[in-house]
C-alpha cells in the first residue's frame, strides 16, 4: 500500500490520532471527580447534551485510543530494536535504558502533574514485552490472546461474582443479613460515589494535591497489576503487526478493508449494547465497574484492531494531504503532546490554576479538547520543521543514550 519512503508515516499519523483521541477521554479525569470516568451518574450529566457526549465517547472512544497507543508502543519498540541491531548496537541496552527513563518520567508525571499517568505502566510492560521480540507474528498473537482471555476471566470472576451478589441481595426474598452486607458494600469507600472530597482536593492547592498522591504512592504499581492482562497483549499484537507489515501500510487495501469489516461493526454493536445496558440500569455503579473491567474487554479489543485498519485506509487515501502531515507531526511529538496536555489541562481545571474543576459539563469539555487538538496540530508541525524531535522526545532520547542528541536540523 505504501512504498519504503512512506512506510513510517502510517505509524506517526496513527500515533497522532491516538494521542489526540486519548485526550478526549482523559479530559474527564482532568476536569471531574475520578468516579465520573466510570459512571456518568457520579458527576457531569446534568443536561441532554452531557448525556449525548457521554454516549458518544463511551461507544466510539473510551479505551480504544489507549488500545491504539498500546499497539503502537509495541510496534515502535520493534522498530527501535531493529534499528539498533542494524547499527550493531545492543538492542537490550538501548531498550531497557529507554524504559527505565520512561518509568521515571511516568512517576514524575503521576506524583507532580496528574494521577492518570500511563507512562509508568508502559515502561514496566515494555520491559516484559522485550522478552518476546524474537517471536514470530503468529506466536505473538496466539500468546497475547491467551493472556488476554485469562486476564478477562479473572476480571469476570471478580465482577461477575459482584453482580450475582447484587442480584440476590436486592431480591425481595433476600435475607436481612445479605441485604445488610450489600448496603455496607455500597456505602464502603471503594463503591460510594462520595465525590465531595475529590472536588475539594482538586479545587485546592498544588501542595495538597501532591501530598495526596504521595500518600497513594503504590497507585502506579497497582495500575500495572490491573492493566497488564490488556496492555501486554496489545503491545504483543502491535509487535506482530510491525513484523508483518500491517502497521507500516505494507498490506493490500483489500486486506485492511476486510479486517475493518470483521472488527468494527461487531465491536460497535457490542459497545452500543453495553451503553444501552448502562442506561437501562440508570448507570448503576456495580454494572459500570463490571463493564469497564470485564464486559467491555472484548469490544475494546475488536474496535482497537478495527480502528487500526480503518486509520491505515484513511492514511493511505490522504497520505499527501497537508492535514495528515500535521497529524503525523503530532504523532512524532506524541510524548511532548501527552505530557503537555496534562500540564495545560491541570492548570486550567485544578485549584492552583484557573479552578474550573467540576464546573464544566461533559459537552462543554469538548471545547477544551478541540482547542488542545488545534494547538497540537499547529505547534508540532512547526516545531519539527526546525528541530529533529519534540522537546521531551529529545530529552528522553538524550537521557537513554547517555549523551546530548542533535536537536536543530
Amino acid at each position: 500500500m505504501q512504498n519504503s519512503e512512506q512506510r513510517h508515516i502510517s505509524l506517526d499519523a496513527m500515533r497522532g490520532f491516538a494521542v489526540m483521541g486519548i485526550l478526549a477521554m482523559n479530559i474527564i479525569g482532568f476536569a471531574m471527580p475520578e468516579w465520573a470516568y466510570i459512571s456518568p451518574a457520579a458527576y457531569g450529566t446534568d443536561t441532554l447534551a452531557d448525556k449525548i457526549a457521554w454516549a458518544f465517547s463511551f461507544v466510539l472512544i473510551d479505551g480504544k485510543m489507549r488500545g491504539l497507543f498500546s499497539l503502537l508502543f509495541g510496534a515502535s519498540m520493534m522498530l527501535i530494536i531493529d534499528r539498533a541491531a542494524a547499527k550493531g548496537e545492543s538492542a537490550a541496552q538501548i531498550h531497557y535504558r529507554r524504559m527505565a527513563w520512561l518509568a521515571l518520567f511516568g512517576l514524575a508525571h503521576y506524583f507532580f502533574i496528574w494521577f492518570g499517568d500511563i507512562l509508568f505502566l508502559y515502561a514496566i510492560i515494555g520491559m516484559i514485552a522485550f522478552r518476546f521480540r524474537n517471536w514470530a507474528p503468529a506466536k505473538l498473537i496466539k500468546v497475547a490472546l491467551i493472556i488476554f482471555v485469562l486476564g478477562l476471566a479473572l476480571w469476570g470472576l471478580q465482577f461477575g461474582g459482584l453482580q450475582l451478589f447484587q442480584y440476590f441481595a436486592t431480591r425481595a426474598d433476600a435475607s436481612a443479613d445479605m441485604a445488610r452486607q450489600f448496603r455496607e458494600l455500597m456505602d464502603s469507600a471503594d463503591l460510594a460515589f462520595n465525590v465531595a472530597p475529590d472536588l475539594a482536593l482538586h479545587r485546592g492547592s498544588y501542595a495538597a494535591i501532591t501530598m495526596s498522591k504521595l500518600a497513594d504512592w503504590a497507585e502506579p504499581l497497582l495500575l500495572v497489576v490491573q492493566s497488564a492482562s490488556e496492555t501486554l497483549p496489545l503491545m504483543m499484537i502491535g509487535m506482530a503487526m510491525q513484523k508483518s507489515g500491517f502497521l507500516t501500510g505494507a498490506w493490500a487495501v483489500a486486506d485492511y478493508r476486510r479486517w475493518a469489516m470483521r472488527m468494527v461493526p461487531v465491536g460497535l454493536l457490542l459497545t452500543l449494547a453495553l451503553a444501552v445496558w448502562m442506561v437501562a440500569v440508570d448507570f448503576d455503579r456495580i454494572t459500570a465497574l463490571a463493564i469497564f473491567y470485564f464486559w467491555g474487554g472484548i469490544p475494546r479489543m475488536l474496535l482497537t484492531i478495527g480502528y487500526a485498519a480503518l486509520l491505515l485506509l484513511l492514511i493511505d487515501h490522504y497520505r499527501n494531504h497537508p492535514m495528515l502531515a500535521r497529524v503525523a507531526a503530532a504523532g512524532r511529538a506524541a510524548f511532548s503532546n501527552y505530557l503537555g496536555t496534562s500540564i495545560a489541562m491541570t492548570t486550567i481545571f485544578y485549584g492552583y490554576g484557573f479552578g474550573l474543576f467540576g464546573n464544566v459539563g461533559r459537552a462543554g469539555l469538548w471545547l477544551f479538547v478541540l482547542g488542545a487538538w488545534a494547538v497540537m496540530l499547529l505547534w508540532s508541525k512547526q516545531c519539527l520543521m526546525t528541530f529533529h524531535y519534540g522537546p521531551l522526545e529529545w530529552l528522553w532520547r538524550s537521557l537513554a543514550r547517555g549523551k546530548i542528541q542533535a536537536m536543530r536540523r
